[in-house]
């Protein structure tokens, strides 16, 4: 993807990621890695985008899927995409209450954005409703025991609830789903080498450079810049092992 400027990116204010800013690399990436990681689920699909927000993700569905309908209640958001992503079919609506009629979609993707729902129950239910049977639900979600560690708070002031691996697990078997897979992302070889290079953490050295600045206005070190341009979805490693040291957490439901 071609680096984009500022100008072309919608305002950067931490709530969501998008693609072609290098500040925004690392988190852009490790998003990326999951859709790649549950792109399968979507071949020639009906598929739902509960929370699209810059619209990227639902492009990258659309490649593999039959149809996209694009969801997000942020209107400048969802006027974004139906103007940068013209494969996909934008819809503005309330995710506590989804506009498609019952057993409609064979695929509700809902990425990084179940934490920042009041009713996560709700919203399930209403996941439930819309997809067919046999139809599956992709979840990702920061993993609450690393993302925001020894409280139940979340710091990020955007998140409502975050999760861990057990009550995600439990959230949706709860709204009658059966959880066919519960797995964590986790940085691969290359990141941990840059986390040893930034004395155990390279998601530190960049929170360390922004955090109490606007978006957009941090001064970076120059090396940091780059080593976190450099980084690619391929550094990146999804599997079901070590759950609750992952960053993420990536699941995929499937309704009866």
């Amino acid at each position: 993807m071609t680096t984009r400027s500022r100008a072309e990116a919608l305002h950067l204010t931490g709530e969501r990621t998008v693609p072609g800013i290098a500040e925004e690399n690392y988190w852009f990436r490790r998003h990326e890695a999951a859709y790649l990681e549950l792109l399968p689920y979507c071949v020639d699909a009906t598929v739902l985008e509960a929370g699209c927000g810059e619209g990227y993700g639902a492009a990258f569905i659309a490649a593999r899927a039959r149809r996209v309908v694009a969801l997000d209640y942020d209107r400048p958001a969802i006027e974004h995409v139906a103007v940068r992503y013209p494969e996909v079919e934008p819809v503005r609506a309330n995710l506590a209450v989804l506009p498609l009629r019952s057993s409609t979609v064979d695929v509700v993707a809902n990425f990084q954005v179940i934490e920042h729902l009041w009713d996560q129950d709700g919203f399930l239910a209403e996941c439930f409703r819309v997809l067919r049977p046999g139809g599956r639900l992709l979840v990702t979600t920061p993993n609450r025991i690393t993302f925001t560690p020894g409280r139940d708070t979340p710091l990020n002031p955007y998140h409502t609830r975050e999760l861990a691996a057990s009550e995600l697990d439990s959230l949706l078997r709860a709204a009658g789903f059966s959880v066919e897979r519960l797995h964590g992302l986790h940085h691969g070889p290359s990141l941990r080498a840059l986390d040893a290079a930034y004395g155990g953490s390279i998601i530190d050295a960049q929170l360390d450079v922004v955090m109490g600045e606007l978006p957009g206005q941090a001064k970076w070190p120059p090396a940091l810049l780059a080593d976190v341009e450099a980084i690619s979805a391929a550094d990146f490693i999804v599997h079901g092992e070590d759950v609750d040291t992952s960053l993420d957490l990536v699941a995929v439901a499937v309704r009866p």
